[in-house]
């Protein structure tokens, strides 16, 4: 079945450019850069097998299999990935062929290739949570479907994404499309299809219409959410206030006006965060809690799940939900029905992309550790969006039916919506109540590990990233409370203790020759489950080698055409960097800055030393000593790329155009 790409991959995005302007396209690659991907596939074929060159058959194929991918077409992906690989395109051919596997559920076949991509990186470290995952993943598959879930199909979904199933009034449900309807003349060029709506479904009848005015809008509508009485409503708009801008998502609200909605207005969480994605909002039955997800750059990774509370004025600063929620991957699309949560990971041990998991509340601020709900609810694909219908027939037999979203190749289009019916499970074997009960000792452990990088080049710390492996000898100070403890890791660069409830540890990892890093971990919010009294975690502490006198480049410092400013997309690079200096305090560094070839030579220099400076000033108002800090600026003097300035290509003129520092004596 040929598949779009799934509106999810479009929204989970931390950033979505917005470069789907018409343009002539004349070859794959320039399809293929523009993410036109349908319009790549045909393009790239052709020039693959017209090609000569090993390399660039590798090359060809590894796009082939991308373009594939990101059109969920994952049978044709896994297929040119490989190819890609036996054209000697390398580690990035094989790590997307096991992914691709894994979200195919070729679970032994995927555990294979992470495997012999942890031996080609030099670090069988870096894949065994996958290897472990696929083992798990492929024993559930094998177990069979849970019997307690009736799952099927959708009638209403379309060929195009269907997703965010919500319950509405008098029966109906409200979800996300980017069906033909949707408003607007637009076509996102990505998917091919216009931008996602928000639609009011009928499942008996199957009438699908777009919600009223003025709710959808030309950008792109996302998960909803009502509160009981069908009085307010939140949901997800990413949008642009330029055309070549990136996209972000936030949440707003609109208010029940008669037949109609008001005019929505965004909804204010976080102070003084930018750059950041909100979404998928679900607003507890009584209205007084709104849970969502953001990329937060203070939060534990990727997107996490928090909650705030109504208040006279507004909304109260979020809270990140605790460890047993949130991890370093990616936490969406919460929904909350009363004390449990429902919502998607793709870091928890899964069956691939994103999986369903329910937590419940214990006590005010705590949430058990996470159920997978496994089979048929979960696929290796990315399943998400789980919903009940609490108007939904029951008999006595039946617990909740509902509805949920996936990406799986069995369903009609991209993202689709299904159905699931949870019926009561048959009674557990009996047992012996004679002997009395065993004592529950509840325990959280945690397992640490201190890395480094790898690097394709291994004394070029500017080479790519291959991923990372032990680093044996560290030593690890804890804090926490009045206690510390310190350890010293092994060959596996590891570490084990047991940790207090309700509790916050820092970790401060060091090593001769590398720069010194930290983490933290709370135990705050971990509730104690009597059906898993021993919960396991892990944190890691990456520690970088110390390049004296070699420039390192800054990653994600642009600057505006001309001019020297510090922009906010630049802060959080920078942040990052003044509390590396705050753990080195032994360390001074230059910061310099480089122009590509194009413009005079004098006015490259001036602007380079003002851009330079700039930085300086910036991380300086962070309250670093300025004798520690030197500003540089080299103009087009020191290229990274050496290329004849009127032949410089695009991306070798980007490459030339940077940020850098590096530790001085």
């Amino acid at each position: 079945m040929k598949k779009t790409l799934t509106l999810l991959t479009i929204l989970t995005l931390a950033l979505i450019t917005n470069c789907t302007y018409v343009q002539k396209i004349k070859d794959g690659s320039t399809a293929f850069d523009r993410k036109q991907y349908a319009v790549a596939i045909p393009m790239l074929k052709k020039e693959y097998n017209k090609s000569k060159s090993r390399v660039e058959k590798g090359k060809l194929a590894y796009m082939i299999g991308e373009s594939y991918r990101n059109t969920s077409q994952l049978a044709d992906a896994i297929q040119w990935y490989f190819t890609a690989y036996e054209n000697s395109y390398g580690e990035d051919a094989l790590k997307q062929y096991a992914f691709a596997l894994k979200q195919n559920e070729q679970y032994d076949q995927a555990a294979q290739a992470f495997k012999d991509l942890g031996i080609e990186i030099g670090s069988p470290y870096e894949y065994r949570r996958e290897i472990t995952a696929c083992r798990q993943a492929a024993t559930w598959k094998n177990e069979g479907k849970n019997p307690a879930y009736e799952v099927g199909l959708s009638t209403f979904n379309s060929t195009n994404a269907d997703y965010a199933p919500t319950l509405y009034e008098n029966g109906r449900l409200v979800i996300s499309s980017d069906r033909s309807t949707s408003t607007g003349d637009e076509v996102y060029n990505w998917t091919g299809n216009a931008f996602s709506d928000l639609f009011i479904v009928d499942p008996k009848l199957g009438d699908v219409t777009p919600f009223v005015a003025p709710i959808n809008s030309v950008d792109h509508e996302g998960t909803v959410s009502f509160t009981a009485d069908f009085q307010e409503m939140y949901f997800t708009r990413c949008s642009n206030s330029d055309k070549y801008a990136d996209i972000y998502c936030a949440i707003y609200s609109s208010e029940r006006q008669g037949d109609s909605w008001s005019e929505p207005i965004q909804v204010q969480l976080f102070e003084d965060a930018t750059n950041v994605n909100y979404g998928d909002p679900s607003i507890s039955k009584d209205g007084s809690t709104l849970y969502f997800s953001a990329d937060h750059p203070e939060g534990w990774g990727g997107h996490d799940i928090y909650a705030c509370d109504r208040t006279p004025d507004g909304w109260s600063e979020p809270q990140l939900l605790g460890r047993s929620i949130n991890t370093p991957g990616n936490e969406r699309f919460p929904f909350i029905d009363t004390d449990t949560l429902y919502f998607s990971s793709d870091y928890i041990t899964g069956m691939g992309g994103l999986d369903i998991f329910s937590s419940y509340r214990m006590g005010e601020r705590n949430w058990s550790p996470p159920q997978n709900l496994k089979a048929p609810v979960n696929s290796g694909s990315d399943d998400f969006g789980y919903t009940i219908d609490y108007a939904a027939q029951r008999d006595k037999d039946i617990i909740q039916k509902g509805y949920f979203c996936s990406s799986r190749q069995s369903g009609a289009g991209a993202d689709d919506i299904y159905y699931f019916i949870e019926k009561i499970p048959p009674p557990p074997p009996p047992v012996d109540t004679t002997a009395p009960p065993e004592p529950i000792v509840y325990k959280i452990l945690l397992e640490g590990y201190v890395l480094e990088k790898i690097y394709k080049e291994e004394d070029n710390p500017n080479s790519k990233v291959l991923g990372r492996k032990p680093l044996p000898g560290s030593t690890v100070d804890v804090k926490f409370g009045k206690e510390t403890q310190q350890f010293k890791v092994g060959e596996d660069g590891k570490f084990s203790m047991e940790l207090n409830r309700d509790t916050d540890y820092s970790f401060f990892g060091s090593k001769e020759g590398y720069l010194n890093n930290s983490t933290t971990f709370t135990t705050d919010g971990i509730g104690q489950d009597p059906a898993n009294p021993v919960l396991t975690f892990t944190v890691e502490i990456e520690l970088d080698r110390i390049f004296r006198n070699r420039e390192i480049v800054l990653e994600n410092i642009y600057y505006d055409f001309d001019k020297w400013d510090i922009r906010n997309d630049a802060k959080p690079t920078l942040n990052k960097l003044a509390e590396t200096l705050r753990e080195n305090p032994q360390i001074n560094i230059e910061l310099a800055s480089h122009t590509d070839c194009r413009g005079q030579g004098r006015y490259n220099l001036n602007l380079s030393q003002r851009r330079a400076q700039s930085a300086v000033d910036y991380l300086i108002s962070l309250g670093i000593n300025e004798d520690r800090l030197g500003a540089r600026g080299y103009g087009e003097e020191a290229p990274a790329v050496d290329c004849v300035c009127t032949r410089c290509s695009e991306e070798e003129h980007q490459s030339n155009r940077r940020t850098t520092f590096k530790i001085v004596e």
